[in-house]
Protein backbone atom coordinates (compact mmCIF):
# COMPACT_ATOMS: atom_id res chain seq x y z
CA UNK A 1 0.00 0.00 0.00
CA UNK A 2 0.66 3.78 -0.60
CA UNK A 3 0.91 4.69 3.14
CA UNK A 4 1.34 8.12 2.92
CA UNK A 5 -2.50 7.65 0.96
CA UNK A 6 -3.76 5.17 2.49
CA UNK A 7 -4.36 3.57 -0.58
CA UNK A 8 -4.22 -0.54 -0.91
CA UNK A 9 -2.64 -1.58 -4.31
CA UNK A 10 -2.38 -5.12 -4.05
CA UNK A 11 -3.26 -8.17 -2.20
CA UNK A 12 -1.43 -11.43 -2.30
CA UNK A 13 -0.84 -11.19 -6.39
CA UNK A 14 -4.26 -9.98 -7.18
CA UNK A 15 -3.84 -5.38 -8.05
CA UNK A 16 -6.58 -3.49 -6.27
CA UNK A 17 -5.52 -0.49 -7.30
CA UNK A 18 -7.39 0.94 -11.09
CA UNK A 19 -3.79 2.00 -11.85
CA UNK A 20 -2.43 0.15 -15.31
CA UNK A 21 1.22 0.94 -14.20
CA UNK A 22 1.33 -1.21 -11.28
CA UNK A 23 1.54 -4.75 -10.97
CA UNK A 24 3.12 -7.61 -8.16
CA UNK A 25 5.09 -10.44 -8.85
CA UNK A 26 6.80 -13.17 -6.45
CA UNK A 27 9.49 -15.69 -6.28
CA UNK A 28 7.59 -18.92 -4.85
CA UNK A 29 5.85 -17.00 -1.89
CA UNK A 30 9.16 -15.87 -0.33
CA UNK A 31 10.35 -12.59 -2.51
CA UNK A 32 7.13 -10.49 -3.47
CA UNK A 33 7.67 -7.77 -5.78
CA UNK A 34 5.37 -4.27 -6.27
CA UNK A 35 6.39 -2.91 -10.11
CA UNK A 36 5.77 0.94 -11.17
CA UNK A 37 5.86 1.56 -14.92
CA UNK A 38 6.41 5.00 -16.21
CA UNK A 39 7.03 6.38 -13.36
CA UNK A 40 4.80 9.90 -12.07
CA UNK A 41 5.67 12.28 -9.81
CA UNK A 42 3.02 11.29 -7.78
CA UNK A 43 4.17 8.06 -7.24
CA UNK A 44 6.75 9.53 -4.34
CA UNK A 45 5.91 8.25 -1.20
CA UNK A 46 6.36 5.76 1.75
CA UNK A 47 5.51 2.65 0.55
CA UNK A 48 4.53 -0.33 2.87
CA UNK A 49 4.31 -3.82 2.55
CA UNK A 50 2.64 -6.25 5.24
CA UNK A 51 2.08 -9.79 6.07
CA UNK A 52 -1.02 -11.16 7.94
CA UNK A 53 0.09 -13.25 10.42
CA UNK A 54 -1.16 -13.72 13.85
CA UNK A 55 1.43 -10.42 14.57
CA UNK A 56 1.06 -8.70 11.29
CA UNK A 57 4.63 -7.65 10.15
CA UNK A 58 5.60 -4.45 8.04
CA UNK A 59 8.31 -2.93 6.02
CA UNK A 60 8.42 0.24 4.72
CA UNK A 61 10.78 2.09 1.26
CA UNK A 62 10.55 5.71 0.30
CA UNK A 63 10.21 6.25 -3.28
CA UNK A 64 11.61 9.42 -4.81
CA UNK A 65 10.93 10.64 -7.59
CA UNK A 66 13.16 12.98 -9.24
CA UNK A 67 11.57 15.58 -12.28
CA UNK A 68 14.09 17.85 -14.50
CA UNK A 69 13.38 21.36 -14.04
CA UNK A 70 10.11 23.23 -16.52
CA UNK A 71 9.97 26.62 -16.56
CA UNK A 72 6.47 27.81 -15.90
CA UNK A 73 5.56 30.23 -19.20
CA UNK A 74 2.56 31.67 -16.98
CA UNK A 75 4.68 32.62 -13.98
CA UNK A 76 6.80 34.11 -16.19
CA UNK A 77 7.87 36.90 -17.79
CA UNK A 78 7.51 37.84 -21.41
CA UNK A 79 9.47 40.53 -23.60
CA UNK A 80 9.23 43.87 -21.76
CA UNK A 81 9.18 47.42 -23.98
CA UNK A 82 10.41 50.16 -20.77
CA UNK A 83 11.10 53.69 -20.98
CA UNK A 84 14.55 54.44 -20.01
CA UNK A 85 14.84 55.50 -16.32
CA UNK A 86 12.01 53.45 -15.21
CA UNK A 87 12.06 50.32 -12.93
CA UNK A 88 11.98 46.89 -13.92
CA UNK A 89 11.09 43.52 -12.45
CA UNK A 90 11.49 40.49 -13.81
CA UNK A 91 9.95 37.15 -12.87
CA UNK A 92 10.98 33.32 -13.82
CA UNK A 93 8.93 30.51 -11.97
CA UNK A 94 9.90 26.94 -12.59
CA UNK A 95 8.94 23.03 -11.62
CA UNK A 96 10.91 20.39 -10.30
CA UNK A 97 11.74 17.94 -8.16
CA UNK A 98 13.90 18.81 -6.00
CA UNK A 99 12.64 22.45 -5.85
CA UNK A 100 14.80 24.20 -8.84
CA UNK A 101 17.03 26.88 -8.22
CA UNK A 102 16.61 30.28 -10.36
CA UNK A 103 19.81 32.72 -11.95
CA UNK A 104 19.85 35.03 -14.05
CA UNK A 105 22.37 36.18 -16.76
CA UNK A 106 22.71 38.22 -19.47
CA UNK A 107 23.14 36.21 -23.35
CA UNK A 108 25.57 38.80 -24.06
CA UNK A 109 28.05 38.13 -21.23
CA UNK A 110 27.88 41.67 -19.75
CA UNK A 111 27.32 42.24 -15.78
CA UNK A 112 23.55 42.99 -14.80
CA UNK A 113 23.39 46.53 -13.74
CA UNK A 114 20.75 46.39 -10.54
CA UNK A 115 21.14 50.15 -9.87
CA UNK A 116 23.53 52.78 -10.88
CA UNK A 117 26.37 51.96 -8.51
CA UNK A 118 25.88 47.71 -8.39
CA UNK A 119 26.59 45.21 -11.44
CA UNK A 120 26.85 41.76 -10.63
CA UNK A 121 27.26 38.98 -13.62
CA UNK A 122 24.69 36.90 -12.02
CA UNK A 123 21.49 37.11 -10.03
CA UNK A 124 19.71 34.66 -8.17
CA UNK A 125 16.51 34.25 -7.10
CA UNK A 126 12.95 34.24 -9.02
CA UNK A 127 12.58 37.66 -9.22
CA UNK A 128 15.15 40.13 -11.39
CA UNK A 129 14.69 43.87 -10.13
CA UNK A 130 16.67 46.66 -12.18
CA UNK A 131 16.34 50.67 -10.93
CA UNK A 132 16.51 53.44 -13.31
CA UNK A 133 17.33 51.00 -16.14
CA UNK A 134 19.48 52.46 -19.11
CA UNK A 135 19.82 51.83 -22.90
CA UNK A 136 23.36 50.27 -21.88
CA UNK A 137 20.69 47.19 -19.79
CA UNK A 138 18.87 46.62 -23.17
CA UNK A 139 19.54 43.05 -24.60
CA UNK A 140 18.08 39.39 -23.99
CA UNK A 141 18.03 38.05 -20.32
CA UNK A 142 18.25 34.41 -19.25
CA UNK A 143 16.41 32.93 -16.52
CA UNK A 144 18.16 29.45 -16.07
CA UNK A 145 16.43 26.65 -13.67
CA UNK A 146 18.57 23.84 -12.57
CA UNK A 147 18.13 21.51 -9.84
CA UNK A 148 20.80 18.89 -10.50
CA UNK A 149 18.54 16.44 -12.66
CA UNK A 150 19.35 16.95 -16.35
CA UNK A 151 18.66 18.52 -18.59
CA UNK A 152 18.67 22.55 -16.83
CA UNK A 153 16.35 24.60 -19.27
CA UNK A 154 16.37 28.10 -19.68
CA UNK A 155 13.87 30.75 -21.33
CA UNK A 156 15.18 34.12 -23.11
CA UNK A 157 13.21 37.03 -21.98
CA UNK A 158 14.01 40.34 -24.33
CA UNK A 159 14.48 44.01 -22.54
CA UNK A 160 13.60 47.07 -24.77
CA UNK A 161 14.68 50.22 -23.92
CA UNK A 162 12.93 53.55 -25.51
CA UNK A 163 14.34 56.70 -25.49
CA UNK A 164 14.19 59.26 -28.00
CA UNK A 165 16.90 60.21 -30.53
CA UNK A 166 20.34 61.60 -29.70
CA UNK A 167 22.96 62.51 -32.49
CA UNK A 168 26.84 64.40 -32.04
CA UNK A 169 28.41 65.69 -35.28
CA UNK A 170 32.32 64.72 -35.40
CA UNK A 171 32.61 68.05 -37.73
CA UNK A 172 30.32 70.68 -37.75
CA UNK A 173 32.55 72.99 -40.19
CA UNK A 174 33.26 70.85 -42.93
CA UNK A 175 35.88 72.38 -46.09
CA UNK A 176 36.04 71.46 -49.55
CA UNK A 177 37.00 72.99 -53.26
CA UNK A 178 34.82 73.76 -56.16
CA UNK A 179 34.21 70.67 -58.03
CA UNK A 180 34.83 68.15 -55.19
CA UNK A 181 33.36 65.46 -53.85
CA UNK A 182 32.89 65.98 -50.23
CA UNK A 183 30.91 63.73 -47.21
CA UNK A 184 29.05 64.66 -44.09
CA UNK A 185 28.27 62.48 -41.04
CA UNK A 186 26.61 62.24 -38.23
CA UNK A 187 26.03 59.59 -35.39
CA UNK A 188 22.56 58.86 -34.17
CA UNK A 189 21.22 56.92 -31.03
CA UNK A 190 17.46 55.87 -30.82
CA UNK A 191 14.86 53.05 -29.49
CA UNK A 192 12.68 52.33 -31.58
CA UNK A 193 15.00 52.57 -34.81
CA UNK A 194 14.87 56.38 -35.97
CA UNK A 195 13.92 57.75 -39.00
CA UNK A 196 16.86 59.58 -40.34
CA UNK A 197 17.21 61.91 -43.36
CA UNK A 198 19.03 64.86 -44.47
CA UNK A 199 17.45 68.71 -45.65
CA UNK A 200 18.90 71.95 -46.89
CA UNK A 201 18.83 74.83 -44.31
CA UNK A 202 15.55 75.74 -45.92
CA UNK A 203 14.11 72.55 -44.88
CA UNK A 204 13.15 70.96 -47.93
CA UNK A 205 14.23 66.83 -47.62
CA UNK A 206 17.47 65.88 -49.53
CA UNK A 207 16.78 63.02 -51.87
CA UNK A 208 19.29 60.30 -53.44
CA UNK A 209 20.35 61.64 -56.90
CA UNK A 210 23.64 62.32 -58.94
CA UNK A 211 24.08 64.73 -56.88
CA UNK A 212 23.23 62.93 -54.07
CA UNK A 213 23.75 60.02 -51.76
CA UNK A 214 22.71 59.35 -48.15
CA UNK A 215 23.37 56.08 -46.10
CA UNK A 216 22.03 55.08 -42.97
CA UNK A 217 24.23 52.29 -41.43
CA UNK A 218 23.77 50.13 -38.07
CA UNK A 219 26.09 49.98 -35.68
CA UNK A 220 26.70 47.92 -32.59
CA UNK A 221 25.10 48.75 -29.71
CA UNK A 222 21.83 47.96 -32.69
CA UNK A 223 20.29 51.55 -31.29
CA UNK A 224 23.25 53.68 -32.94
CA UNK A 225 23.10 54.69 -36.41
CA UNK A 226 26.23 56.30 -38.56
CA UNK A 227 24.37 58.49 -41.64
CA UNK A 228 25.88 59.88 -44.38
CA UNK A 229 25.47 62.42 -47.09
CA UNK A 230 28.12 62.52 -49.34
CA UNK A 231 27.82 65.68 -52.51
CA UNK A 232 29.43 64.88 -55.53
CA UNK A 233 31.34 67.81 -58.36
CA UNK A 234 30.64 70.73 -55.55
CA UNK A 235 29.10 73.72 -57.27
CA UNK A 236 29.16 77.66 -55.43
CA UNK A 237 25.19 76.97 -54.60
CA UNK A 238 25.99 73.44 -52.53
CA UNK A 239 27.64 75.64 -50.12
CA UNK A 240 25.45 76.34 -46.93
CA UNK A 241 24.16 74.53 -43.78
CA UNK A 242 23.03 70.81 -44.05
CA UNK A 243 21.26 69.14 -41.47
CA UNK A 244 20.98 65.52 -40.11
CA UNK A 245 17.27 64.98 -38.82
CA UNK A 246 16.37 61.57 -36.68
CA UNK A 247 12.82 61.09 -35.65
CA UNK A 248 11.21 57.99 -33.63
CA UNK A 249 7.64 57.82 -31.56
CA UNK A 250 9.89 59.33 -28.56
CA UNK A 251 10.64 62.45 -30.57
CA UNK A 252 12.79 64.26 -32.74
CA UNK A 253 16.73 65.97 -32.87
CA UNK A 254 18.40 67.54 -35.53
CA UNK A 255 22.10 69.05 -36.07
CA UNK A 256 23.44 71.45 -38.29
CA UNK A 257 26.87 70.87 -40.42
CA UNK A 258 28.52 74.50 -42.53
CA UNK A 259 29.78 73.34 -45.62
CA UNK A 260 32.42 76.33 -46.71
CA UNK A 261 34.52 76.72 -49.96
CA UNK A 262 37.98 76.08 -49.11
CA UNK A 263 41.43 76.48 -51.41
CA UNK A 264 42.63 73.66 -53.73
CA UNK A 265 45.54 72.02 -52.17
CA UNK A 266 48.61 73.31 -53.69
CA UNK A 267 50.64 70.74 -56.28
CA UNK A 268 54.26 71.45 -55.63
CA UNK A 269 56.47 68.92 -58.05
CA UNK A 270 58.03 66.33 -56.67
CA UNK A 271 62.12 66.44 -56.63
CA UNK A 272 64.12 64.33 -59.34
CA UNK A 273 65.48 61.65 -58.68
CA UNK A 274 68.58 60.41 -60.10
CA UNK A 275 70.08 57.04 -60.29
CA UNK A 276 73.76 56.63 -59.99
CA UNK A 277 75.40 53.88 -61.55
CA UNK A 278 77.67 51.57 -59.77
CA UNK A 279 80.52 52.82 -62.06
CA UNK A 280 80.68 55.83 -61.28
CA UNK A 281 80.98 55.06 -57.32
CA UNK A 282 84.79 55.09 -57.75
CA UNK A 283 84.23 59.02 -60.25
CA UNK A 284 82.74 60.38 -57.29
CA UNK A 285 85.27 59.02 -54.35
CA UNK A 286 88.06 60.60 -56.33
CA UNK A 287 85.70 63.69 -56.95
CA UNK A 288 85.40 64.16 -53.14
CA UNK A 289 88.37 63.29 -52.35
CA UNK A 290 89.67 66.12 -53.76
CA UNK A 291 87.22 68.97 -51.88
CA UNK A 292 87.82 69.93 -48.71
CA UNK A 293 84.29 70.90 -47.18
CA UNK A 294 81.28 68.94 -46.13
CA UNK A 295 81.57 65.83 -48.15
CA UNK A 296 77.90 64.93 -46.45
CA UNK A 297 76.32 67.33 -49.33
CA UNK A 298 76.11 64.67 -51.96
CA UNK A 299 72.41 63.44 -52.01
CA UNK A 300 71.52 59.61 -52.34
CA UNK A 301 68.13 59.21 -54.30
CA UNK A 302 68.63 55.66 -55.82
CA UNK A 303 66.45 53.34 -53.46
CA UNK A 304 68.79 49.74 -54.42
CA UNK A 305 71.54 52.01 -53.70
CA UNK A 306 71.32 53.30 -50.15
CA UNK A 307 72.75 51.40 -47.83
CA UNK A 308 75.78 51.26 -50.25
CA UNK A 309 75.51 54.99 -50.50
CA UNK A 310 75.03 55.58 -46.71
CA UNK A 311 78.34 53.28 -45.97
CA UNK A 312 79.89 55.14 -49.00
CA UNK A 313 79.34 58.76 -47.49
CA UNK A 314 80.88 57.49 -44.19
CA UNK A 315 83.51 56.91 -45.86
CA UNK A 316 83.85 60.22 -47.72
CA UNK A 317 83.61 61.92 -44.08
CA UNK A 318 85.94 60.32 -42.82
CA UNK A 319 88.72 60.77 -45.59
CA UNK A 320 87.31 64.23 -45.51
CA UNK A 321 88.19 64.29 -41.68
CA UNK A 322 91.56 62.57 -42.10
CA UNK A 323 92.72 65.06 -45.19
CA UNK A 324 91.64 68.02 -43.09
CA UNK A 325 93.88 67.03 -40.18
CA UNK A 326 96.52 66.46 -42.64
CA UNK A 327 96.51 69.69 -44.38
CA UNK A 328 96.42 71.53 -40.45
CA UNK A 329 99.82 69.63 -39.82
CA UNK A 330 101.59 70.92 -43.24
CA UNK A 331 100.23 74.43 -42.34
CA UNK A 332 101.58 75.20 -38.82
CA UNK A 333 105.26 72.79 -40.09
CA UNK A 334 105.53 75.56 -43.14
CA UNK A 335 104.25 78.75 -40.80
CA UNK A 336 107.33 80.72 -40.32
CA UNK A 337 107.17 83.22 -36.96
CA UNK A 338 108.35 86.78 -37.26
CA UNK A 339 111.35 85.86 -34.97
CA UNK A 340 112.94 84.35 -36.96
CA UNK A 341 113.28 84.82 -41.19
CA UNK A 342 111.50 88.14 -41.02
CA UNK A 343 113.62 89.71 -38.20
CA UNK A 344 117.09 88.54 -39.94
CA UNK A 345 116.02 90.12 -43.04
CA UNK A 346 114.96 93.10 -41.46
CA UNK A 347 118.29 93.54 -39.35
CA UNK A 348 120.53 92.99 -42.61
CA UNK A 349 118.81 95.63 -44.53
CA UNK A 350 119.76 98.10 -41.63
CA UNK A 351 122.83 97.23 -41.22
CA UNK A 352 123.67 97.70 -45.27
CA UNK A 353 122.07 101.29 -45.12
CA UNK A 354 124.00 102.33 -42.32
CA UNK A 355 127.22 101.46 -44.37
CA UNK A 356 126.01 103.22 -47.72
CA UNK A 357 125.63 106.88 -45.28
CA UNK A 358 129.19 106.41 -43.49
CA UNK A 359 130.97 105.57 -47.12
CA UNK A 360 128.73 108.53 -48.58
CA UNK A 361 129.73 111.20 -45.51
CA UNK A 362 133.77 109.93 -46.30
CA UNK A 363 133.91 110.84 -49.62
CA UNK A 364 132.27 113.97 -49.02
Amino acid sequence: MLFDKSAILTVQNHVITRNPRISVTHDKHRTWFLHIKEVQEDDKGKYMCQINTATAKTQYGYLHVVVPPNIEDYQTSSDAIVREGANVSLTCKATGSPKPNISWKRDDGSKISINKTYSVPEWRGDTLEITRISRLDMGVYLCIASNGVPPTVSKQIKVSVDFPPMLWIPHQLVGAPLGYTVTLECHTEAHPTSLNYWTREDGVMIHESKKYKATSTPEKPPYKTHMTLTIHELQEEDYGSYKCVAKNPRGETDGTIRLYKSTPPSTSPSPSTTEIPKKDWELMAEMNNSVYGNPSSLTIHNEKNVKAGNKFQSNLNEIGKSEQKSSDLDRKRNYRTPDSDSAGSIATTGLLLMIALIAMSVIR
